[in-house]
């Protein structure tokens, strides 16, 4: 999933201490492969395990950034084939 901020960068950081705990409910339920703000910081990645598209915007659809309307993910399929995640 690659998110792209809608409002300000100071808007979105407001609510990054929530966001990152939704991140690490999925870290904790194993989905979260990784995640990180892009640079220059205009939105981030977050790579996660599912199936289908739909199951990866259900899962990202209790994201605060989402919720609050302060970024939309747009969902891109990735099928690892060489490197670490392989």
């Amino acid at each position: 999933m690659i998110s792209k901020y809608l409002v300000s960068l100071e808007e979105v950081d407001k609510a990054r201490d929530e966001h990152l705990a939704f991140l690490d409910g999925l870290v904790k339920s194993g989905k979260l492969v990784i995640a990180g703000r892009q640079n220059p910081p205009v939105g981030g990645l977050v790579m996660i395990e599912a199936e289908t598209e739909d199951e990866a915007r259900a899962l990202m659809a209790d994201d605060p950034y989402v919720q609050r309307g302060l970024a939309e993910y747009t969902a891109t399929g990735f099928r690892p084939s060489l490197g670490k995640l392989a």
